[in-house]
């Protein structure tokens, strides 16, 4: 992951502040950071990178087009962008290449389609905000089920948002202000649902939807360029007429075709494997698809009634993965407060915790995995 922030102020040193503002964000990307500002429009953008495809400094963020109109920082993988770049040659767009990034490839889609248009053409999980020189508009977009998170807000005259409220708290502007309407929705959901925060005046994107804002304008309504419920109702009344034997292979063959989109990256490729089918099924299709053992990673529990290692150990040999296990015991909970701390908002879910050990344990050995 990477982290993206930004605002639309009149700071009078936003480097400076940038600097305090990245130390909040660096545990997202801490393999590069860069900042972008306009200091006629009043519009900066900061990122902080983990670096997965292009690891050169063709990858560097902010990034800006071919032509300089479009600046961007962006969050997240696209699966399909070498066939959006091969879309864009038969559209008769053939840019000198810089390198091979996705987010270079989002920004020349830009340039062919438009910011919509390219949006609905990607594949993948993102949140990103670009900077459009010519309109002087600023647009943020989440991926179509929000698995990167982005928050936005007016505070006063200024315009703040970034992958974390912790990097937007860190900007002179923020007013840390509780919205008890969101302590009802905790209590109700042991988490505070998009579009709401924690914070008055600061929203989550709704995923699936573009947002666009302005100096000029402080209306920041998000619209839909994908829609869940339409999906839905098209698939209703689509749906599958095949034998059962025809519809594993249909579901076997677009889930390997998700699980080698998701294995495209400059670094190596792990997988969490608890033994249960969601893991084991990415864990088997993974393992067929990649020519040396893929690393797995599993944590345990000394109750037995909680521990899955023994399913995860059986798979693991089943496939000859390279299998890690750690063991969690009542005394490592003293990283509870630690754990708090990344989550921005209040979150009731006890999952946080089984998912803090895996990743961090994971971390230890590789920068990306399937789950």
């Amino acid at each position: 992951m990477c982290g993206i922030f930004g605002s639309i102020s009149d700071a009078d040193d936003p480097v400076r502040l940038w600097q305090r503002i990245s130390k909040t964000l660096s545990h997202r990307g801490p393999n590069d950071e860069g900042c972008w500002f306009d200091s006629d429009s009043g519009v900066f953008l900061g990122h902080t990178r983990l670096s997965i495809l292009d690891l050169t400094i063709a990858g560097r963020q902010p990034m800006s087009s071919a032509t300089q109109r479009y600046v961007i920082v962006f969050n997240g993988e696209i699966y399909n962008h070498n066939l959006m770049r091969e879309s864009m040659t038969d559209f008769g767009y053939s840019p000198n290449w810089l390198g091979h990034s996705d987010t270079e490839t989002f920004l020349a889609g830009f340039e062919v389609w438009g910011i919509e248009e390219t949006v609905k053409k990607a594949v993948g999980m993102f949140a990103f905000a670009v900077w459009d020189r010519q309109s002087q508009t600023l647009t943020l977009g989440r991926d179509r089920l929000g698995e990167k998170p982005l928050y936005y807000g007016w505070q006063g005259k200024t315009f703040l948002f970034g992958s974390e409220v912790k990097a937007l708290k860190a900007h002179p502007a923020f007013h840390s202000e509780i919205d008890r309407n969101s302590i009802a929705l905790m209590m109700r959901h042991s988490q505070i649902p998009t579009p709401y925060s924690i914070y008055k005046g600061i929203s989550k994107l709704l995923p699936g939807s573009l947002l666009s804002v302005s100096s000029q304008s402080r209306d920041a309504q998000p619209h839909k360029y994908w829609d869940l419920r339409q999906v839905v109702s098209e698939g209703i009344s689509r749906q599958f007429s095949g034998s059962p034997n025809e519809a594993i292979d249909a579901l076997e063959e677009i889930m390997r075709n998700a699980v080698s989109q998701q294995m495209v990256a400059d670094v190596p490729v792990g997988a969490f494997l608890s033994g249960g089918i969601d893991s084991s099924s990415i864990v088997a299709l993974a393992s067929k698809l990649s020519t040396k053992p893929i690393k797995t990673f599993s944590i345990g529990f000394d109750d037995k009634y909680l521990n899955e290692l023994d399913n995860a150990k059986l798979l693991a040999n089943m496939y000859n993965t390279d299998h890690s296990e750690f063991i969690v015991k009542p005394t490592d909970i003293d990283i509870l407060e630690d754990i708090m701390s990344f989550y921005d908002e209040p979150f009731a879910d006890s999952s946080a915790i089984p998912t803090y050990f895996v990743s961090k344990f994971a971390s230890e050995h590789i920068k990306v995995v399937l789950s």
